[in-house]
């Protein structure tokens, strides 16, 4: 953890940090609520043992961003609840429990699946607390990670892009790094579009095959508990090997900081749709932005998910959730594009020029977010 708490702190937020212990049931947590100024915050509830404040206050900001750009009635955050994620099931009911009553008295953040939980995660939450999004369809939710929402939403990034750079969907080669909820999905529509899976690697290795790989056979695979490695014949490589397989879109879909200075020089692809929340360095994202490679940001490319809880939360429906994020990431992406030609800036400067703006419009309506007087 950052021994600085004050660190992350700007003219945006974040609003609260708070640490979370309970001892009876081995809880350590953090929640970060950035941001509430268009409403109470949404972000997801990440469990893995090596996360920290420094992590979920990035995350954090990127849910407040991804939120403003989206233009939904809510603010940004993340939770980390420090622990495996694979531990066994009714022990991890325990923990999930334990921080949903931890919780309790923090109204403005409404959690969500997130790496490591998922829509029964999301529905121990809201037992205890009535308070979350992402809940299993039996429950009144609109399952996100099972309808594909992030990925759907990656899918129309990358249509939108194809205006702007030499990419064409129809026949381009597809590498996913991190082939999981959000990785599968957007390799499935991607696929229904005429793209081509020829990479995808998991925590497990890297699987590249330049004719092509059924998507279909990779997620059957996933299901059953097995690597992408073991599902196809193909190129066996180890896991981070994925950045450097020829292909023409790259989809980072796991892991914070996967593309960074030191291994941006290896990509060679001409188009990076970011499903994963900031897989992207900014050192990083100016690299590819000088080679000519477009790289669109995450909190505009992977919105799907949180368009999708916050439909939820109104009431709304499975198809009404879909309606909505494409709306809303085929506006915003084509927006972003044109700005950053325009402008002359990398497409991630004008995403956040664009979220900064809608939300310093909606702070100067919130008697404790405006700015102070001087």
């Amino acid at each position: 953890m950052a021994r600085d708490p004050f660190a992350f702190s700007d003219e945006l937020g974040p609003a609260k940090i708070v640490h979370l212990a309970g001892p009876l049931q081995g809880l350590r947590a953090i929640v970060v609520v950035d941001n509430t100024a268009c409403g109470p915050a949404i972000g997801g509830t990440r469990m893995a043992a090596d996360a920290t404040l420094e992590e979920c206050a990035r995350l954090a900001r990127a849910m407040t961003l991804k939120n403003a750009a989206a233009g939904l009635p809510h603010g940004g955050a993340k939770s980390v609840i420090l622990a495996d994620p694979r531990m066994p099931p009714e022990h991890k009911e325990n923990i999930v429990r334990a921080f949903a009553d931890a919780i309790s008295d923090i109204h403005d953040y409404i959690p969500g699946p997130d790496m490591g939980t998922d829509e029964r995660s999301m529905a121990w939450v809201h037992d205890e607390i009535g308070r979350a999004v992402g809940l299993p369809a039996e429950v009144g939710g609109i399952p996100l990670d099972e309808i594909g929402a992030t990925g759907f939403g990656v899918a129309i990034a990358a249509e939108v892009a194809q205006d702007f750079c030499d990419v064409k969907l129809e026949g381009a080669r597809v590498a996913v790094q991190g082939f999981g909820a959000v990785g599968q999905h957007a390799a499935r529509f991607l696929a229904e579009k005429g793209a081509i899976l020829v990479a995808a690697a998991d925590s497990r290795g890297t699987v590249h095959e330049p004719g092509g790989i059924a998507v279909e056979t990779l997620v059957a695979a996933k299901a059953e508990g097995r690597s992408v490695t073991d599902a196809v014949d193909g190129e066996k490589l180890g896991r981070d090997a994925i950045i450097g397989v020829e292909c023409d879109i790259w989809i980072p879909a796991a892991r914070p900081d996967v593309l960074t200075a030191d291994t941006v020089d290896a990509l060679k692809a001409r188009l990076v749709v970011q499903g994963a929340n900031i897989p992207v360095s900014k050192d990083a994202e100016r690299a590819l932005y000088a080679r000519g490679v477009i790289s669109i940001t995450d909190f505009i490319a992977n919105a799907g998910g949180v368009i999708c809880a916050a439909v939820e939360y109104q009431g709304g429906t499975r198809a009404g959730a879909f309606a909505a994020i494409e709306e809303k990431i085929r506006e915003n992406t084509r927006v972003v594009l044109e700005n950053s030609a325009s402008q002359g800036v990398p497409p991630y400067k004008a995403a956040g020029n664009l979220s900064k703006e809608r939300l310093h419009n909606a702070m100067a309506l919130r008697r404790w977010t405006r700015p102070a007087s001087t």
